[in-house]
């Protein structure tokens, strides 16, 4: 088993919050960086089996769990259509991620959520934000336009140059995830930035997950130069 490094936590971040009264360790587990062709299994092994105790929440991000299931492509492997072109051009970026607003991304979104759904997504949003409202393309296009990820300066070579899907059955990876480990914990798949969080399935209630999303809103990990795509919640 690898020894984690020592624990270091997102720029200007603490590795502890309190929610609902209750303090929280936020442990990040660094780690090399995840490659087209890993596996899952023996990766969360070698860094997290000795990290983990009973009644941690071990939360995985996404793009790990996308890469090893092979929905990792480069940029230059995309060939948008004309309608990616268009529509990406009415997408909002912010400096937290590109989304779908450029057209190889907008392009496996017309691909994973299909032609149809996006444009009703696209003009349910052009209404609505008329009168002021956001965020209604991704509530009615759905979790995986949600989960696209794109190219940034920031991201880890080589998904710099890399548009990465959601994850596959991220319910049943949490599961087949907590099997593997020595001692019982909770396992999550989540997609966080620091404009707020997702969590995509995980062996948690309702409950649970809510708690999770909070004691995680500040992005404790970051999704750069940290490459710690793994990280440990545990009550102080």
């Amino acid at each position: 088993m690898s020894a984690a490094a020592a624990p270091q936590a997102n720029d200007g971040k603490s590795l502890t919050t309190e929610v609902g009264g209750v303090r929280y360790q936020r442990i990040p587990v660094r780690t090399r960086v995840v490659m087209p062709g890993d596996e899952l299994d023996p990766f969360i092994l070698e860094y997290a089996s000795d990290q983990v105790r009973a009644g941690d929440v071990l939360f995985v991000t996404e793009k790990i769990v996308a890469i090893t299931q092979g929905r990792s492509f480069l940029v230059e492997e995309i060939q948008p259509r004309k309608l990616a072109f268009f529509l990406s051009k009415y997408v909002t970026r912010t400096p937290y991620g590109i989304g779908l607003g450029m057209p190889e991304t907008m392009e496996m979104a017309l691909r994973e959520c299909g032609t149809p759904r996006i444009l009703f997504a696209a003009a349910v949003s052009a209404v609505t934000k008329v009168f002021g409202r956001k965020g209604d393309f991704y509530r009615v296009a759905g979790d995986k336009a949600r989960a696209i990820d794109g190219p940034t300066s920031g991201t880890i070579p080589p998904y710099n140059k890399a548009v990465v899907l959601g994850p596959e059955r991220p319910r049943e990876v949490s599961a087949h995830l907590r099997s593997l480990l020595p001692v019982r914990v909770d396992v999550a798949v989540v997609d966080i930035n620091d404009l707020g969080g997702n969590i995509l399935g995980s062996t948690l209630d309702r409950e649970g997950e809510k708690r999770l999303v909070a004691i995680l809103r500040d992005n404790p990990l970051g999704q750069g130069h940290q490459s710690t795509p793994l990280g440990i919640v545990r009550k102080a």
